[in-house]
């Protein structure tokens, strides 16, 4: 075990109750979702709603402006709200991206975490919790990603819907982003660990597998018959398992959008007719000091070879305004590509700088204001947008996967092919394929009416 042990504190009780709070993006969720695994595995329950947890873990994205600002905050209301009579704390670990890149910043700073630990170390919390039980502080930072995998428990019981981790770690090293130093460099899962644990998930309740990576679409390997296959040779194999319904994929970079990918949209049924595609800007003098590899003209063509396959794609993308150097004209060329595009869904962000990247040291830094101005003008064609591509599917017919209960008796939701949220009242149940018709649009999700049950 690669850890780092700070000073002793007191021996406490082996926590009985956890919780852990995922901040980010989805590979985030996933990572929280295999540590309540992991923690569920050694005994330790989740805390019941409303009840102090034994165990809290923070399981951090550094991508926002002031990330680790909000962890020490976030550590501070812990405190504040898990006093108890007899005095003691809950033990308090910080993982994910701001845990790799503060590391012993943390302990130093916030005497009352015990444990921190990055996102390719949380396979060994374990070990960390037992030595922080006996009242030692912990930091583990070690970046060997395959042998996380290979320590996580086997997934025994999910929901309709799984997140499956394909590719971690980034090599393109974009001027803002911190990924390739808080989760390494690209590193792809072998094909027949994926095989095997799509085959699990699917046993295990799984109807919709969506495939996770930094660049998703950069994962490589040797299939069954030794052959080297990219991620549609990987989604064609993963679409014989019987009983998987659905396919997806993210994050995915343009560098990395294939033919034979671009290919599998038009001929895997199971794959859904959903890319997100993260663009970031219009502006190709903004896309070159960011580092980004294409330009908005390659982005755009990119986007016609998919839609040529297939015509009722739903897109989607990520947008940053107010990048160092970002004039006026360079923020209306990214609004001219959203008007050309039409997204579906998008995610939009203010540049914030992050520390050790070179765009936090550029030249013309913008202004908060004029950040906050051009977010809300981008926000607004977004929305434009995703409202629109709702009130033109209304009249089709489509399977919907349900999820979960609605907030109103009676409702459910679930997902439409173009990842739409989409709603009905009736007797139905999680896991559900329900054949309906869309019939009623709004900006955010659509009302469904049933034709049939488990199409």
């Amino acid at each position: 075990m690669s850890a780092i042990s700070t000073p002793r504190t007191s021996p406490v009780s082996a926590p009985r109750t956890y919780r852990v709070k995922s901040f980010g993006c989805q590979m985030n969720v996933y990572d929280g979702q295999r540590m309540e695994e992991l923690l569920a595995h050694q005994g330790i329950a989740p805390a019941p709603e409303g009840e102090q947890a034994d165990l809290v873990v923070l399981n951090t994205c550094h991508i926002r402006e002031k990330a680790a600002e909000k962890v020490y905050s976030d550590i501070g209301r812990i405190i504040k709200d898990a006093r108890r009579e007899d005095g003691t704390q809950p033990l308090i670990a910080v993982a994910g991206c701001v845990a790799q890149a503060e590391g012993e910043e943390i302990m130093a700073r916030a005497p009352a975490v015990t444990m921190v630990v990055g996102p390719q170390a949380y396979h060994r919390l374990p070990e960390m919790i037992a030595r922080a039980v006996d009242g030692e502080r912990v930091t583990d930072t070690d970046m060997p990603a395959d042998a996380k995998f290979a320590a996580l428990p086997k997934r025994r019981s999910v929901g309709p819907t799984a997140f499956l981790t394909v590719q971690e770690g980034c090599d393109k090293f974009c001027t803002y982003c911190v990924v390739p130093y808080t989760r390494g460099a690209e590193i792809s899962r072998p094909y027949a660990d994926l095989i095997a644990e799509a085959h699990r998930l699917v046993e295990a309740g799984a109807k919709e597998i969506t495939l996770l990576g930094q660049n998703v679409n950069a994962w490589g390997g040797e299939n069954g018959k030794g052959q080297k296959v990219g991620l549609d040779g990987l989604i064609r194999d993963l679409a014989a398992i019987d009983g998987l319904a659905r396919i997806r994929y993210t994050t995915s970079h343009p560098n990395d959008m294939s033919d034979g990918l671009i290919a599998a949209h038009g001929e895997v049924d199971k794959l859904m007719p959903f890319l997100h595609l993260p663009v970031q800007s219009g502006s190709n003098a903004i896309l070159k000091a960011m580092n980004r590899s294409h330009t908005a003209e390659s982005y755009l063509r990119l986007l016609e070879r998919v839609r040529e396959v297939r015509p009722d794609i739903a897109l989607s993308g990520d947008f940053i305004v107010g990048f160092p150097g970002e004039s006026e004209e360079h923020f209306a060329e990214t609004i001219a590509l959203i008007d050309t595009v039409g997204y579906a869904q998008a995610f939009s962000f203010k540049y914030s700088p992050r520390p050790g990247t070179p765009a936090a040291t550029m030249d013309d830094q913008i202004p908060g204001e004029v950040m906050d101005d051009r977010l809300q003008r981008l926000q607004a064609a977004l929305n434009r947008d995703q409202h629109a591509f709702n009130q033109a599917s209304l009249g089709r017919t489509c399977d919907v996967l349900i999820e979960r209960k609605g907030k109103l008796p009676g409702q459910w939701l679930g997902k439409s092919p173009w990842l739409q949220s989409v709603h009905f009242q009736g007797d139905y149940g999680v896991g559900d394929i329900l054949r309906a018709e869309l019939v009623q649009a709004g900006p955010n999700s659509l009302t469904g009416r049933v034709i049939a049950r488990n199409a």
